[in-house]
């Protein structure tokens, strides 16, 4: 249910936040400087308690939160009324040495990023999960008429494809990009989104030769990423039966093998795609079951924007995760979290190439719905899943907004770190009202970035077509 995934999206947010805050909290009081208020959440308290000199604070709205120093709005003030100077009260947020301050900006994010770590430590540590994984055998999406059959999250595709330029062609299997190995089609995805425009040599194996070639990704303007015009190869072997839907109505199990579809042999799943671009009331489907061969007639579903359902799901790779022994898994965490981070860097740039902001960037409501259904998805399999799933994708968001708050922006963690190093660098402290312009001039930068996410965030969820229970 909706309720559901904004409840479990809510609370997961709030985690993040939490130690996000946590983390300016912590590092605060090691340098000296005094808290005023802790809050999780914005807007007027609904719950609020002091412990020493502290006041602890629930807001009225569940999404993001703050640490707020002593002596943080002096500059406001300055500003407001004018003034030319400030007085320093001992343990206030600008009493203290720029260096200390720096440490106080930084917590935030460093608790976010060890937070990442340990998550994905407990995870590997925990192992006995299986991890899908398509292979690096690929399908040309020029070929391939799309459809809801397989979410097209595990596409790279475009209407003119890169791959075709390049002298890729389906059946293909990919190893290499840049040099780097691509075991899986994951691997190929995460080489091609982040280096679109640029020219790529890659290697393929097509008939047990290796085929050296080239290819030139191109951008996504919507998503942010470089794409080139692949699908990942799918067997047509059913992995799942949706209860009541065509396949099981037309006695199809898991397991079976689809070999022909209207008389037309196949050798991948994408090629009933083909066969529902017509949208045909039947489809003729031969199939293998324990080496014995069948037939049977198929009535897809059609919803009302003629999208095909069979009711079926096609069987993935997947591996079983070992438990890790803690230091491994730590190790593991770490580079997990490490290359998360790296990644996000290098598609973050991507946001000066041209895109649609509007659709790249993702707002409190999208991120907020998100969460809660990976949270929702993983827990329908099962509790440890939802909340392996759960923990994974909060791993992910605490990383983004690690990295988000690090940027040089006014009033961001990174603006205020370059603030306090330019005043460590020139010895003098620097005119308070240049400091109150800085960091106005980031509120108003913040807000413009905040409504071009949430009016992405609206269109996103119009896009949805409504949410199904």
């Amino acid at each position: 249910m909706l309720i559901t995934r904004i409840i479990l999206g809510l609370i997961g947010l709030g985690v993040v936040v939490f130690v996000h805050e946590l983390g300016h909290f912590i590092a605060a009081r090691l340098m000296g400087i005094g808290v005023e208020a802790f809050s999780i959440g914005w807007g007027k308290p609904i719950l609020k308690k002091k412990i020493g000199d502290v006041e602890y604070r629930l807001g009225l709205f569940p999404v993001g939160g703050y640490c707020k120093m002593r002596g943080d709005a002096d500059f406001e003030e300055i500003y407001r009324k004018n003034k030319e100077g400030i007085e320093l009260e001992k343990g206030s947020y600008f009493a203290a040495h720029p260096f200390k301050r720096i440490v106080a900006c930084l917590g935030g994010p460093l608790f976010n990023f060890v937070f990442a770590v340990l998550v994905f430590s407990v995870i590997w540590g925990i192992g006995g999960f299986e991890i899908y994984t398509p292979s690096n055998r690929i399908v040309l999406a020029s070929e391939v008429i799309p459809s809801e059959i397989t979410p097209s999250e595990t596409a790279l595709a475009i209407p003119s494809t890169p791959a075709e330029e390049a002298g890729l062609i389906t059946g293909d299997r990919i190893v290499s990009i840049m040099g780097r190995e691509t075991e899986t089609f994951n691997d190929i995805r995460e080489i091609i989104t982040i280096n679109p425009n640029r020219l790529l040599p890659l290697e393929v194996v097509r008939n047990n030769e290796i085929l050296s070639l080239s290819i030139t990704p191109s951008l996504d303007e919507t998503r942010t990423r470089g794409i080139i015009g692949i699908y990942n190869w799918l067997d047509p072997v059913i992995g799942e039966v949706v209860p009541d839907g065509p396949a099981h109505i037309a006695g199809l199990l898991p397991g079976d093998r689809i070999t022909r579809v209207d008389g037309n042999e196949i050798d991948h799943a994408w090629v009933f795609n083909t066969a529902l671009g017509e949208m045909p009331v039947i489809i003729d489907i031969e199939y293998l079951r324990s080496g014995e061969l069948f037939e049977t007639a198929l009535r897809p579903e059609y919803n009302d924007a003629g999208r095909a359902s069979l009711g079926l799901n096609w069987e993935e790779m997947s591996f079983q995760a070992p438990r890790l022994p803690p230091h491994r898994a730590l190790v593991t965490g770490l580079a997990e979290t490490w290359n998360t981070f790296t990644f996000s860097v290098e598609s973050l740039s991507m946001l000066f190439s041209g895109i649609d902001v509007t659709q790249a960037v993702s707002g409190p409501v999208r991120i907020t719905y998100m969460t809660g259904e990976v949270a929702a998805a993983g827990f329908n399999q099962g509790i440890g899943s939802g909340f392996r799933s759960m923990a994974g994708f909060l791993a992910l968001i605490s990383i983004a907004l690690c990295l988000m708050n690090l940027l040089p922006l006014p009033i961001l963690d990174g603006g205020m770190i370059l603030l306090f190093l330019t005043e460590a660098i020139l010895r003098k402290p620097l005119n308070p009202k240049f400091v109150s312009a800085f960091q106005t001039v980031g509120v108003v930068l913040i807000a413009g970035l905040m409504f071009f996410a949430i009016f992405g965030d609206i269109r996103y969820l119009i896009g949805l077509g409504g949410v199904s229970n």
